[in-house]
């Protein structure tokens, strides 16, 4: 099985950090266990998720959910500078109710099939003054600080909401690509609790297996079976992370043994598969 690299480790419910790399550098594709929000301020980047590529202007804000498979790739040795915000899955839930949710920019991303979202007036809006509010806020330690970071924090999410929701945000169309791989992509994610195999696959799109495994690959940077085993995995974390018990966690996200399922898990996750203790 390949092996993708989780970065990045949250131990708050969300952080936020203003990074400037003045080299070109090569990113390999990663994941994380949270959500990630990119704003864009300088470079000449394209952002690979899923398979899909977004050519970014400064300013725009990329979406990407828990367990999505990303890289930037860098064009020109020019400055990158962007501020990114991760939040943890556990504080978006707690803030979904029946007539709100601060998770809807990205449900409403994966219902647009696009992670990228622009706004022509980003630069001048309360949004983009907040970023600017909570970066100040960080390093306080007046009364209340920790509470005043929360408030802005969750202003900023209502503010992006409220954009997503009422379409002031436009989501990116894609750079055109393989046109038959995104369709494959598509299909494993809505398929992964199923019997799927390479032959399968090939045998449902009409394509041959060399060449699905050949631009599987060129398109998205890693084989299908290994991507299909870490949706796998990333899907049965999440089911034990709701208390589902292991045992029919590892049936219900797809795997045909639990032995396989826990060699599986605790070579990619460093631990064996376990309820967490509440």
């Amino acid at each position: 099985m390949q092996e993708y690299e989780k970065r990045g480790y949250l131990h708050q419910n969300y952080r936020i950090f203003h990074l400037t790399d003045q080299n070109r550098q090569e990113f390999s594709y990663h994941y994380h266990d949270f959500y990630k929000i990119l704003i864009l301020l300088k470079g000449t980047v394209s952002y690979c998720i899923e398979g899909k590529s977004y050519a970014l202007s400064p300013y725009d804000i990329v979406l990407v959910n828990a367990g999505e498979l990303h890289r930037p790739i860098l064009s020109g040795s020019g400055i990158y500078e962007r501020i990114i915000l991760y939040v943890s899955p556990d504080f978006l839930d707690s803030y979904r109710r029946e007539s709100y949710d601060l998770g809807l920019c990205f449900s409403k991303a994966r219902k647009e099939s696009s992670s990228v979202l622009r706004m022509p007036s980003l630069k001048s809006s309360r949004l983009y003054q907040l970023l600017g509010e909570l970066e100040s806020a960080l390093p306080s330690r007046e009364y209340a600080h920790e509470l005043y970071q929360d408030v802005l924090f969750l202003e900023f999410l209502i503010h992006l909401n409220r954009a997503a929701a009422q379409n002031t945000l436009q989501f990116l169309p894609t750079q055109a690509g393989n046109g038959k791989i995104l369709p494959v992509l598509s299909y494993l994610n809505g398929h992964l609790t199923e019997p799927l195999s390479v032959d399968s696959i090939a045998e449902t799109f009409f394509l041959s297996k060399p060449y699905l495994m050949h631009a599987f690959k060129k398109e998205t940077g890693y084989t299908l079976c290994g991507y299909l085993t870490l949706k796998r995995l990333l899907y049965g974390r999440e089911l034990i992370r709701q208390g589902v018990p292991v045992t029919e966690a590892c049936f219900q996200c797809g795997f045909g043994s639990y032995s396989a399922f826990s060699r599986a898990y605790k070579k990619q996750f460093g631990e064996a598969p376990a309820l967490q203790k509440k």
